[in-house]
């Protein structure tokens, strides 16, 4: 680890007389933000400021950009694609102090919060008054970086992603304006819809510093399932003829034996291993019954077995915590094991065949990676479980990794459902959007004219 380049010296100097002990140079400090929870490599930002306001990231603002800085808006570290990764260096905004819960708008549905707040606190916060938050991306990720990063999760299916469920933000822009994209009407006709724009911009049109979104009602009753399948086709043909039934099933998650064998040993769970589907099923006391006793159904047609489900709260956690845990148990399965994870989204009637190419893929490779997904919206991950300082083990996880999105492309699917482009799939872009790239670098150019918002994420400039 070097020191921080005598170049920033001035622009430090000025951030520690307006930030004092909120400002860190320190090794470790830098270190911990240039990195998130993929295998991409540390790159570590000159400078890491703590901000505790709109007003703090405004001012972090103008002053990187009076000395041409790079700018990286920081949330909890859980991103996948490299996206908190200081490629050129330049200073950390760390919005995690900013963690206040403004507003709960009962009557209307929805809240208010600053982007520091996680998942788990605003719904630890909503649950005595009957309303929790649905996006559920497994890490107790930051709800700016949800944002930023347009999450979605294991609620998807039912409740959908980040991009529905963001109603108004509040952004810090490259020249210091500090603007609001909406109001919180649940409609409206008046103008671009920028709330959408920067919903999954990765902070690179700005810096997002509260967020307005849609609360529900905690469900009169809830109950999850376990059922698993004689093939991986099974569980995925099940999963396709259950959504286009219509049922208003609010997860359905899928993992294959090499998962679910993983999940036992880390999670100290009895799950057979065999490829499984987690289910969940919100509403009424008789609509969930009759919601469990219809998916059973369709289970059984696709030899789907020993389907018990539970409405014990205890049960729930202790299953969809395996769930979470997925990632740390692929790590698991090798000792000092790194995962680099990627995830595609097609369309669902295009599901059970990319997964059934893909695993054939997995099945001729020497590199284990397990399949997990949200496969209720077409969505689903692999866990490439490598040792980064081998190249030939890099090499092998990026050539499956092209064949996968490349695969979802040409089904008319997307390089990325969740884990955003971030710098890790900066390639595929244009293969995806083609020409569209242009307007999505004229609109970075008009707004970052100087490129310092998060340089070399999204869009190459």
């Amino acid at each position: 680890m070097t020191a921080a380049p005598a170049r920033t010296d001035a622009l430090i100097e000025e951030l520690r007389a307006r930030f004092d002990n909120r400002l860190s140079t320190a090794a470790a400090v830098r270190e911990q933000h240039g990195r998130d929870e993929s295998y991409h490599r540390a790159m570590p930002p000159d400078a890491v400021v703590f901000a505790q306001s709109t007003e703090d990231v405004r001012d972090i603002v103008l002053i990187c950009r009076k000395h041409n800085a790079p700018i990286i808006p920081f949330g909890s570290g859980t991103s996948l694609e490299g996206q908190v990764a200081a490629l050129k260096g330049g200073v950390c905004i760390d919005l995690s102090q900013m963690n206040r819960i403004v507003a709960v708008n009962s009557q209307d549905l929805d809240c208010t919060v600053e982007p520091g707040v996680t998942r788990k606190q605003l719904n630890e916060h909503l649950r005595d008054q009957g309303l929790f938050f649905p996006i559920d991306p497994g890490a107790n990720a930051s709800i700016g970086g949800m944002t930023a990063t347009r999450a979605s999760g294991t609620n998807a299916v039912r409740y959908g992603t980040m991009r529905e469920n963001v109603l108004a933000l509040t952004v810090v822009l490259a020249d210091g304006r500090v603007i609001r994209t909406s109001k919180r009407a649940r409609k409206s006709s008046a103008g671009y819809d920028l709330t959408r724009l920067f919903v999954g911009s990765e902070g690179t049109l700005g810096v997002i510093t509260d967020i307005t979104l849609r609360l529900y009602g905690i469900p009169e009753a809830i109950s999850s399932a376990v059922c698993s399948f004689p093939t991986l086709d099974d569980a995925v043909q099940a999963v396709i003829v259950t959504i286009q039934s219509g049922m208003p099933v609010a997860r359905i998650e899928l993992l294959d034996d090499v998962m679910l064998d993983a999940i036992n040993k880390y999670s100290k769970t009895s799950f057979r291993v065999a490829p499984t589907l987690f289910l969940e099923f919100h509403g009424s006391e008789r609509a969930v019954a009759e919601q469990a006793e219809a998916v059973q159904g369709i289970a059984k047609d696709f030899g789907g077995t020993d389907f018990a489900w539970t409405a014990k709260p205890e049960d729930r956690t202790k299953m969809w915590q395996a769930r979470h845990d997925a990632a740390y148990a692929a790590m698991a399965m090798r000792p000092n094991g790194k995962i680099w994870p990627t995830d595609v989204c097609v369309p669902i009637s295009r599901l059970a065949e990319c997964i059934a190419e893909t695993k054939r893929d997995l099945d001729g490779s020497f590199l284990m990676a397990p399949i997990v997904g949200h496969v209720g919206d077409g969505n689903f991950h692999l866990a490439f479980v490598l040792d980064p300082s081998k190249p030939e083990e890099l090499k092998e996880a990026e050539r499956l990794n092209e064949r996968l999105v490349m695969r979802a492309l040409a089904m008319d699917g997307t390089s990325t459902g969740e884990h955003g482009i971030g710098y890790g799939k900066l390639d595929f872009l244009v293969a995806e959007h083609g020409e569209a790239v242009s307007v999505m670098r004229a609109v970075k150019m008009a707004l970052d004219p100087d490129n310092l918002m998060n340089p070399g994420k999204v869009v190459r400039i």
